[in-house]
């Protein structure tokens, strides 16, 4: 099993910057893919950045540019950094990871507010 715990959302003004972060504990080793998802009311989930145990990143067109996604596999941590953000960047933002074996683990999520 594997455990996320979210950290760094709020609210910001157009424009401005945030910095997601979060931290896995349980069974780390077993993590391959880890990033960040988002869900704004009445939306579905959607990717918005991940990263490979290797490095590979990926990113939602909304965001390449913008955003900027890294790992510490030492210290097990995924951070986003998040720049120029819009109001259509508000929502909800879930950590999640992808295991060697397909399961999928989520965090709790952490609120982004861009106001307008």
């Amino acid at each position: 099993q594997v455990q996320l715990v979210e950290s760094g959302g709020g609210l910001v003004q157009t424009g401005g910057s945030l910095r997601l972060s979060c931290a896995a504990s349980g069974s780390t080793g077993s993590i391959n893919v880890i990033g960040w998802y988002r869900q704004a009311p009445g939306n579905q989930r959607e990717l918005v950045a991940d990263i490979s145990r290797g490095g590979r990143t990926n990113y939602a067109d909304s965001v390449k540019g913008r955003f900027t996604i890294s790992r510490d596999n030492a210290k097990n941590t995924v951070a986003m950094q998040m720049n120029s953000l819009k109001p259509e960047d508000t929502a909800v933002y879930y950590c999640y990871a992808l295991s060697w074996s397909s399961s999928n683990y989520w965090g709790q999520g952490t609120q982004v507010t861009v106001s307008s």
